[in-house]
């Protein structure tokens, strides 16, 4: 399977990239919106991933491309560019039988914290569902991982699974009925130096 992670040069998009080479066999590409900047990325983390023994190759290329190619396409973008960036895909003619991934959660910072803030669908993952082309398949995951925990490859994820007698659902994902539809300061890669950040 060939997963696309645009977004992929960002803090989610690093721990989702790191996790998924690290942990699966399966294809990887990192998208941005400028490929050079995605090629980049991708060859960074190879070398973060060769660092703790793990041989894998990771594509970058821009958004588009690397949505064209891929079964799965994760959106590891801040919340308000996810409506831009599916009709970009969406103008570029790319998206067709792609299941799509939204880790994103509308959160809202004041003096007092952060707080839930879903735009009026009443969650990221229905806005995008929305959004998608008919026949694309959208899906919620990922929401509660924070990107610093998993982009640390030293690090242990707890699974939390729950039960009921006709099923186990992962308890991290969930899905729209319509077929038709994060928190560090410091990355490993970049331990040293503080960059901006979104919350997923």
């Amino acid at each position: 399977m060939r997963l696309a992670l645009l977004g992929g040069t960002g803090d989610i998009g690093e721990g989702l990239a790191l996790r998924f080479a690290a942990d699966t066999d399966h294809e990887l590409v990192i998208g941005s919106r400028d490929a050079a900047k995605a090629v980049a990325r991708a060859e960074d983390y190879e070398t973060y991933l060769a660092d703790h023994g793990i041989d894998r190759e990771l594509d970058g290329d821009d958004n588009a491309a690397a949505a064209a190619d891929a079964d799965v396409v994760v959106l590891a973008i801040p919340p308000n560019h996810v409506a831009d960036t599916v009709e970009q895909l969406t103008d570029a003619d790319v998206l067709s039988d792609q299941l799509l991934v939204s880790p994103a959660v509308g959160m809202k910072g004041d003096k007092d914290g952060l707080h839930y803030n879903p735009p009026s669908t009443g969650s990221v993952t229905e806005y995008v569902a929305e959004r998608a082309p008919d026949g694309v398949s959208v899906a919620g995951a990922f929401h509660n991982l924070a990107a610093d925990r998993l982009a640390d490859l030293d690090a242990t994820l707890e699974s939390t699974r729950w039960s009921s007698p006709t099923r186990e659902p992962s308890a991290s994902v969930s899905s729209t009925s319509r077929t038709n539809s994060t928190e560090s300061e410091h990355s490993p890669l970049t331990s040293s130096r503080t960059r901006p950040r979104w919350r997923a």
